[in-house]
């Protein structure tokens, strides 16, 4: 071989995105199938933030790797369906985007295919994973929370925010398995904190005007919106209604109080879609959902609302203000 194009081949190989030479091997581009609750439009902030890791591991959409997107547009009932139509794809693996719904139709799916869920909340206790060690089976990925504190945390926030409340609403979707896990964990918090709780369910927007009604009807003084993907999709309609209803409302996603919700506090969505795609790209180079360990979130965002809180005529305690990490004006 010629100097010069030894040169070149060996330059070539070291410019080379690793993604790029898996396939090269392979001489197969990896297929991926992308399972979504919502539509295209919610929240494109966090599907770039999953292409553009993936691009930064040596991934990019369209030349070397094919990502086939199916999004059930908030019909919970469309997502066993998504889920076979992209095994009968024969995609190299399934990312679950987001919440235990989806993951549990793609798991329901298929027990071969490689699933990567993205923020499930509490995994272990809704039956995806056998353990956070070592899932097992053919699920992994970015659970939304190592426990269940979080959701106790919004709870204390929301009590010292609005020290007088009694009686605290809780919005759950009883399709959402860890919604169950979320509220016998919160019923615990609540005792100590001498708060009397009402839980109200909505299985989708139809259901919503019912349950804010039931709330007004019972005097709640405040409302603990659990994570879901009904409930976050149609998060501005929420917060309308906690408007017009004059409820503190806590959550666990930072989307809502953009939308006009007085606070949340959880992971944060957009680190956990860059993290899935470190495992998109483990998956595709060999490694096996089952020893791949569940990551957990590292960081948690406490973000509050002043223009709803002024709206409410709640001034927000310093105490919590401090611990905030974003304040929007």
């Amino acid at each position: 071989m010629r100097r010069r194009e030894f040169i070149a081949l060996v330059g070539g190989a070291i410019g080379c995105p690793t993604g790029v030479r898996a396939q090269q091997q392979t001489g197969k581009v990896p297929r991926i199938g992308f399972l979504s609750l919502t539509s295209p439009s919610d929240r494109p902030p966090l599907l770039a933030a999953f292409r553009q890791r993936l691009r930064e591991l040596g991934w990019v959409e369209g030349q070397n790797v094919v990502i086939d997107y199916r999004y059930a547009e908030d019909r919970v009932d469309r997502l066993p369906d998504l889920a076979a139509e992209l095994v009968r794809l024969k995609v190299d693996l399934i990312i679950a985007s987001a919440g235990t719904q989806v993951a549990t139709a793609a798991k329901n799916a298929t027990e071969t295919i490689p699933i990567v869920m993205i923020a499930v909340r509490d995994p272990v206790g809704t039956g995806l994973i056998a353990s956070l060690a070592r899932p097992g089976g053919n699920v992994t990925g970015v659970s939304g929370s190592a426990g269940l504190e979080w959701v106790t945390k919004q709870l204390e926030f929301l009590k010292e925010t609005v020290p007088k409340i009694r009686r605290v609403a809780i919005l759950s979707n009883p399709d959402n398995a860890y919604h169950q896990l979320a509220i016998r964990e919160v019923n615990v918090a609540a005792r100590s904190l001498g708060v009397e709780l009402q839980v109200l369910e909505a299985r989708d927007p139809n259901e919503f005007d019912g349950a804010y009604a039931a709330m007004a009807k019972e005097r709640v003084g405040a409302l603990l919106v659990l994570s879901d993907g009904i409930f976050s999709s149609h998060r501005t309609r929420l917060a309308e209604l906690a408007a017009r209803s004059r409820l503190p409302a806590a959550y666990g996603v930072r989307e809502s109080v953009e939308a006009g919700g007085l606070m949340s506090y959880g992971p944060s969505f957009l680190d956990s879609f860059r993290r899935a795609a470190t495992y998109v790209d483990k998956i595709l180079k060999g490694a096996k959902p089952a020893e791949l360990p569940v990551e957990q979130p590292t960081k948690f965002e406490l973000v509050i609302n002043m223009k709803t809180a002024k709206a409410l005529g709640l001034t927000i305690p310093q105490s919590v203000l401090l611990r905030a990490d974003e304040v929007i004006q």
